[in-house]
């Protein structure tokens, strides 16, 4: 027999067309319009941007150490995390406090804070100094390496229960398990989520313009303050970092479709 369809879906279908259709439209048109009549287009027509090719070198070399500290975060970052995450699962309560004050003070504070206390308080503590560029390099792959520690414990306790007791049935040495059974694959498990916080810390990276670290918000301060054009320089900085972050956002996206086709393959 077959079933007649209720004379309500219709008209609650269209009333959800209208609020995903047509409303965003509307809103998308208001804007543009308040837009195109906000601006002084007058305004727009004398910056100059010209100018910015004769220190498009400066800039590459900004964007370099820019793609070097999130690279060194990232890199550096990972063991730290799997080793927190490691020390998370430990039977001994003294280490599992030690990694959760490590992660919660690193994650729970700013990145400019802690980029401001390894330069000028450490030393004083220490007796060692460092440079900015060290210091923005340390400030970023502590915090990194505590976010990768939640992540990285993310993808361990993914690791069904039956491998660990697996391969504690088989007798194989706690190193050979992590080595060669847990970190294999929680490492797939964490890629997408890895690749979003490298592009996170890619654009926090321009904190570190603070402590003039040299990186592509720097030589862009630096530039706005010698040419007395900020609005070109910023803007053209801007497009920079959107252009790159859009490029990457896109190869995590293709990395995702790539691992959840491996996923289905399997």
């Amino acid at each position: 027999m077959a079933v007649k369809p209720s004379p309500t879906r219709k008209p609650l279908f269209r009333r959800n067309r209208i609020f995903t259709d047509y409303v965003p439209a509307l809103i998308a048109l208001v804007i543009i319009f308040w837009v195109a009549t906000a601006i002084r287009w007058d305004f727009v027509a004398t910056l100059q941007f010209e100018f910015l090719w004769q220190f498009r070198w400066a800039l590459l070399q900004g964007l370099g150490i820019t793609l070097l500290l999130t690279g060194v975060a990232m890199t550096a970052g990972l063991p730290a995390g799997f080793l927190l995450a490691a020390m998370m699962q430990s039977p001994w309560p003294p280490i599992r406090w030690l990694a959760f004050v490590y992660v919660e003070s690193l994650r729970n504070t700013p990145l400019v804070l802690q980029l401001f206390w390894i330069h000028y308080a450490l030393p004083s503590f220490t007796g060692y100094s460092t440079t900015v560029l060290q210091s923005g390099m340390i400030a970023m792959t502590m915090q990194s390496s505590a976010y990768l520690a939640d992540v990285a414990r993310t993808g361990i306790q993914a690791i069904g229960h039956g491998q660990w007791e697996a391969a504690k049935a088989l007798g194989l040495p706690r190193r050979v398990v992590w080595m060669k059974v847990v970190l294999p694959q929680a490492l797939k498990i964490i890629i997408p989520p890895l690749a979003n916080i490298a592009i996170g810390y890619f654009k926090a990276s321009a904190v570190l313009a603070l402590l003039a670290v040299g990186d592509l918000m720097t030589v862009g301060v630096r530039i706005a303050n010698f040419t007395f054009k900020p609005i070109e320089t910023l803007t053209v900085v801007g497009i920079i970092y959107l252009v790159l972050g859009y490029i990457f956002s896109s190869l995590t996206y293709r990395l995702e479709a790539l691992y959840g086709k491996s996923e289905v393959g399997r």
